[in-house]
């Protein structure tokens, strides 16, 4: 007898589906250059709380372009620099797009710039709470009514400095999305928030080496 799965969107989802993931884990590590990362390759951020953090050297005449972005125009989500200070959109579908901007520029220096992402809970693709921080220190807060509960596109990627196909953002185009300063190293961390907004050398280290 065959096992027969008579689901339908749920078979997208490898977690819910009962399907082996290529990452495993809570947290991954990216660092300039990695882009074209498909989404199967970069754990899931969807129906759960996230955090996203970066640390960055900003030059004299202040930061700008993409942190990392994940997605395209029809759905998906960046962090990124404008004019210096940094904002999180989060496009669901290309229907609505949710932008939650810092309130001042990351002044010159190395710094990190992180993003929590507190889900709603109770199901598929609810909203959540957003807050931006430098260094600890929040700079921003806003609200995503709605999430995408199963992908974000089937040929959209995830860059780290840059974004390579349609832009999440109408800040930016894949033209002018390039960075422009640098990233020394971008962390996904998903789940709750311990409240502590900075990520010393050996947790770095930590994630860097454990097995995904």
């Amino acid at each position: 007898m065959l096992p027969l799965d008579d689901r339908t969107a749920e078979r997208l989802d490898p977690g819910m589906a009962g399907r082996p993931t290529l990452i495993r884990g809570d947290s991954q590590l990216f660092f300039p250059g990695m882009g074209r990362l498909s989404e199967n390759s970069v754990v899931s951020i969807k129906n759960r709380s996230f955090s996203i953090t970066a640390e960055l050297d900003v030059p004299e005449d202040g930061g700008q372009g993409v942190i990392i972005a994940q997605g395209g125009r029809f759905g998906g989500w960046s962090l990124y620099l404008l004019d210096g200070a940094a904002r999180f959109v989060y496009n669901t579908l290309g229907i609505r797009r949710f932008t939650i901007a810092a309130d001042r520029a990351v002044t010159p220096g190395t710094h990190q710039v992180r993003a929590e992402f507190a889900y709603d809970g109770g199901g598929l693709a609810k909203g959540g709470d957003v807050t931006l921080y430098y260094d600890g220190t929040p700079v921003g807060t806003g609200r995503v009514d709605v999430t995408q509960p199963m992908v974000f596109s089937a040929d959209e990627t995830t860059d780290i400095g840059y974004e390579s196909g349609t832009p999440v953002s109408d800040d930016y185009t894949p033209q002018t999305s390039r960075f422009r300063g640098r990233i020394n190293w971008v962390q996904i961390d998903l789940g709750g928030d311990d409240h502590d907004h900075l990520i010393d050398p050996d947790e770095r280290v930590r994630i860097a080496m454990a097995r995904q």
